[in-house]
């Protein structure tokens, strides 16, 4: 089950025109416990200030003080907003809840107004039924992936408080009773240890778009024990995790203290990735970008410490790797020595990444044809789901 990650979905032929919204329909009633506030959404963005297709989004400034303030202080509604399904299936069984009670907070949570959320092939793939012995009861609110505002403070919290910006994926074992009330809705309720503080200078869409997709890297390359003078093959270079995982090894210095990770940069980063997204590659920091539909990587003549494989190839990763290296495995079969493995959300190492990301030296990549509204949670579903997005496919502002 641990290919149902954030790895990439194959490629159908299906054309982006093909996924335009659907017609409304009745919405799904969603019973959960209740608690939560409304308040002011991020601007949307524009059309116009959308980036060029295959860019790092640029870092922007996020929600002022006072407007975080605002939220926080904001009266918590009995009922929100949110987007659930009562059956497993295409995008399609996804309807708009206009009266979903808010979910109550626990003890070591918090409440978190959402303000943007972000999708993940195992988003689609849990929506349509693929791992139901171990997935929460329906009806189910999906989404991992929030930037929000903390708006109500559980018992025993003691490191969140009203008002903090916040990002974080809200599973802590994705695959393993994940809960039932995700993040595609106004308020999700979340455990202070998923939870980190939000990037100074990243915007709440870029900061959801992280999580998930930078803690699989993190930890994938962690497992695989590249270290100082290790060479790295990164397979889907463009994706939301492949294109994290070159910028987060990618240094000639610790990422992180060598007492919490123990791990170095890596000595040389490949990827592979189509001709209109080779530029991008080498833009995130690929010594050697391989243009796939001109290259097969595994008939050249370069051998790697680690593969890391985020489009299921495995059994071509395997030719590529040195004697004694690994390969990692997010989707597909597994031949050793490759491996796989479930991402553990943890607020503390994404804490411990967001120097990182504050200071530029790893940037979030939003697809461009994003983010897409809340109203559009289906076509973005959809456009997920032809495994062409570049990054991450974002939904912001949530109302």
């Amino acid at each position: 089950m641990q290919a149902f990650l954030s790895s990439s979905i194959p490629a159908t032929s299906y054309s982006r025109s093909s996924f335009l919204p659907q017609p409304p329909q009745a919405p799904v009633k969603l019973a959960l416990p209740s608690s939560g506030p409304r308040a002011a959404a991020v601007a949307r963005r524009t059309e116009a200030g959308r980036p060029a297709a295959g860019r790092c989004v640029a870092a922007s400034a996020s929600a002022s003080p006072a407007m975080a303030a605002a939220v926080a202080a904001a009266e918590v509604p009995a009922a929100m907003k949110a987007w659930a399904y009562g059956a497993y299936g295409d995008a399609g069984v996804l309807k708009l809840d206009e009266a979903a009670a808010v979910p109550a907070v626990g003890e070591g949570q918090v409440l978190v107004k959402v303000a943007a959320a972000a999708l993940n092939p195992v988003d689609a793939k849990r929506r349509a039924g693929k791992f139901q012995a171990t997935d929460s009861p329906l009806p189910t609110v999906p989404g991992y992936d929030v930037a929000g505002v903390v708006v109500k403070v559980g018992g025993g919290v003691k490191g969140l408080k009203e008002g903090d910006e916040v990002y974080g994926m809200i599973s802590e074992k994705p695959l393993d009773g994940p809960k039932q009330s995700g993040s595609l809705a106004e308020y999700t309720a979340v455990e202070e240890r998923l939870l980190a503080p939000k990037p100074k200078g990243l915007d709440f869409a870029q900061a959801a778009g992280l999580p998930l997709a930078i803690l699989t890297a993190n930890e994938g390359l962690e497992r695989a024990g590249l270290a100082a003078g290790k060479s790295v093959l990164v397979l889907g270079g463009a994706g939301g995790v492949g294109s994290l995982a070159i910028q987060v090894r990618h240094r000639r210095s610790p990422l992180l203290a060598a007492a919490v990770l123990k791990v170095y940069g890596a000595s040389k980063v490949a990827a592979t990735a189509s001709t209109k997204k080779i530029e991008l590659l080498k833009s995130l920091g690929a010594d050697v970008a391989i243009d796939y539909t001109k290259e097969n990587f595994d008939e050249l003549p370069d051998k790697y410490d680690v593969v890391f494989d985020a489009v299921g190839q495995g059994d071509k990763a395997v030719k590529v790797v040195k004697e004694g290296g690994s390969v990692v495995v997010l989707t597909g079969a597994v031949t050793p020595p490759g491996f796989r493995f479930v991402v553990t959300s943890n607020g503390s190492t994404l804490e411990k990444l967001n120097p990182y990301l504050e200071s530029g030296k790893v940037k979030p990549l939003i697809d461009p044809t994003g983010p897409f509204p809340f109203s559009q949670v289906v076509e973005a579903f959809s456009y997920l789901e032809t495994g062409r997005a570049t990054g991450k496919v974002v939904i912001s502002p949530v109302p």
